[in-house]
């Protein structure tokens, strides 16, 4: 059964079955995260075609964000230290990943504006919720324990949405929006 219930209240449970409601600091950061793997999915399926292994590259970013958001919601230490965790192999995965992309770019001057290409719009709206789930995790971390490595993966997965956004655009054979001031 899909629904249950228990949440008509206002409330929701966090991995280990303790409730908060649902507008906790704890449920933004990890429904923040999960709005950010669902544009990574769409992402991935409007990249399927353009080659280049960025299908792929989206796939598992989206398995890490799903560990990124099982860890955020999960305040029970003993619990947590038995979850399957994100390492910093991923954050250098990440890095490779925009290095090679940035091999592929011309040298940047000026700002971009969003948009060139839709999968390019995309990578950008990909991008400003990931932004946005790194401050809500920032946030979080005030109050409590959150490994800096899931803060490093997506500070990171921004600049990788960032440079994706170009490639897309670039090999689409179009134009960027640049910002000229």
């Amino acid at each position: 059964m899909i629904y249950t219930k228990t949440g008509d209240s206002g409330t929701t449970s966090l991995v280990g079955g303790s409730r908060v409601d649902k507008d906790d600091v704890r449920v933004e950061a990890y429904g923040t995260v999960d709005e950010l793997n669902s544009h990574v999915g769409l992402l991935a399926e409007m990249m399927r075609s353009m080659g280049g292994g960025y299908y792929d590259e989206l796939k598992a970013v989206q398995h890490n964000l799903f560990t990124l958001q099982t860890l955020l919601a999960t305040e029970d230490e003993a619990l947590y230290a038995r979850l399957p965790q994100l390492d910093e192999d991923e954050v250098e995965i990440l890095e490779r990943q925009i290095d090679t992309i940035s091999d592929l770019l011309p040298k940047l001057h000026n700002f971009v504006i969003a948009g060139g290409n839709s999968v390019g719009a995309e990578c950008h709206v990909a991008r400003t919720v990931c932004r946005r789930a790194e401050r809500r995790v920032v946030t979080l971390a005030r109050q409590a324990r959150v490994d800096d490595v899931l803060l490093r993966y997506l500070n990171r997965l921004s600049d990788y949405l960032f440079v994706l956004a170009r490639r897309a655009v670039v090999a689409d054979g179009k134009q960027e929006d640049l910002y000229v001031s």
